[in-house]
């Protein structure tokens, strides 16, 4: 039977339990949806214009294959003036199809059969499925509410063994929605550089930050030349179509990346790269509109949780919350199961983002305040049967 030549990696890894609850909603009518995590606002037009102009005007022949110079210049002069961290765009700066891309290529170059990278828990759903691919070990580190789901030191090191050779990040994270300020990160960044600990960062939500700035890890002293740092337009620019991403780091692990890269996609799609040209160069204002109403859905839907009796940390990125529902007697899944069928509003399982997930439930505020106060009426109204 075909099924036998099947890679077995492959069965081992669970379909993603984001894509159940979308893929059941898709078939329903009236569903109020709080589970995408993508932005409701359109990609800027003057950036849209300029992905049009650069099919009719510069053509759609492949780029280079580390991407447009243009853009990797543009994107290491945002990303010292935003964030202080110096790349060299000739040798240190790779454009990837999507941040997904990116760590893939990361781990696919760093990990070894039977190296163990340690994961965030809960975490983006991807992570652990990817480190499988690349015939390493997922080890979770666990996070707590107590703790506003930020990683400690201590922690970290708990779960480093000789095996150990990187640790992804995911700061603001995807699906709590928690920061790693600067005081956190260098207790971190001390346990990594004592054990020769690689970090790949996925700084996709850098900009969607809300009340505190946001520090990388590859900006503390001896870590830049071990992280990666991994990002992206599509939550910045709203632009998660265009599939555009970035990987910065030490010139060896770049150069590395490149291969595989060149090799399984090309070079990503060069209308993308122009129109992420033109992001750069003029898509800031964008960005403090869209962010200050992500801040304003930040607070109704937190408050709203909390007034219906349930506990909920304030996020301080990206744009999900993280209510804890245990207390109605339900898992995660039942939780989603049952709202969705009863009131028609879809929101993802915590456990689909690890164990630590469990008894929890991710809401995206990616979407309109009336969306969110509709959603937020209807669970009121299921949570009242199970109080």
């Amino acid at each position: 039977m075909i099924e036998q030549l099947l890679n077995k990696k492959i069965a081992e890894i669970k379909p993603s339990g984001i894509r159940k609850f979308f893929d059941i909603a898709a078939e329903m009518e009236g569903v109020v949806s709080l589970g995408i995590g993508e932005p409701d606002f359109p990609t800027p037009l003057n950036v849209r214009e300029a992905g049009i102009r650069s099919i009719t005007e510069k053509g759609t022949a492949y780029t280079a294959n580390v991407g447009l110079l243009e853009l990797r210049k543009g994107i290491s002069k945002y990303l010292e003036d935003r964030f202080h961290l110096e790349y060299n765009p000739q040798t240190q700066i790779l454009v990837t199809i999507g941040a997904s891309e990116a760590v893939d290529l990361a781990l696919r170059v760093i990990v070894e059969a039977g190296d163990e990278v340690l994961v965030p828990d809960p975490g983006y759903v991807s992570y652990a499925p990817s480190v499988m691919l690349a015939s390493g070990v997922a080890v979770a580190v666990p996070t707590y509410e107590e703790d506003d789901f930020r990683l400690t030191a201590e922690a970290i090191e708990a779960q480093i063994t000789a095996k150990t050779k990187a640790i992804i990040f995911c700061y603001p994270n995807n699906p709590t929605g928690a920061v790693m300020e600067e005081e956190d990160l260098r207790k971190i960044a001390a346990v990594l550089r004592k054990h020769n600990i690689l970090v790949i960062t996925d700084e996709i939500y850098a900009e969607l930050i809300y009340g505190i700035k946001h520090t990388s890890i590859a900006t503390l002293p001896g870590m830049a030349e071990r992280t990666v740092v991994i990002s992206g337009f599509s939550k910045t620019f709203s632009m998660t179509g265009w599939r555009l991403g970035y990987a910065c780091g030490p010139t060896s692990v770049i150069e590395a990346m490149k291969k595989v890269h060149q090799y399984v996609i090309m070079s990503a799609p060069t209308m993308s790269q122009w129109a992420a040209v033109e992001a750069l160069e003029s898509g800031m204002p964008f960005v403090k509109e869209m962010v200050e109403e992500y801040d304003r859905r930040r607070q109704v839907i937190v408050q709203g949780f909390r007034d219906l009796g349930f506990s909920c940390f304030e996020p301080k990125g990206a744009f999900y919350c993280f209510p804890r529902i245990s207390d109605l007697g339900l898992s995660s899944d039942d939780f989603c199961e049952k709202l969705l069928e009863a009131e028609k509003v879809a929101v993802v399982p915590g456990s689909a983002f690890g164990d630590g997930g469990e008894g929890f439930v991710r809401a995206s505020y990616a979407s309109s305040m009336e969306n969110i106060k509709e959603a937020l009426v209807r669970i009121e109204r299921f949570s009242q049967n199970y109080k």
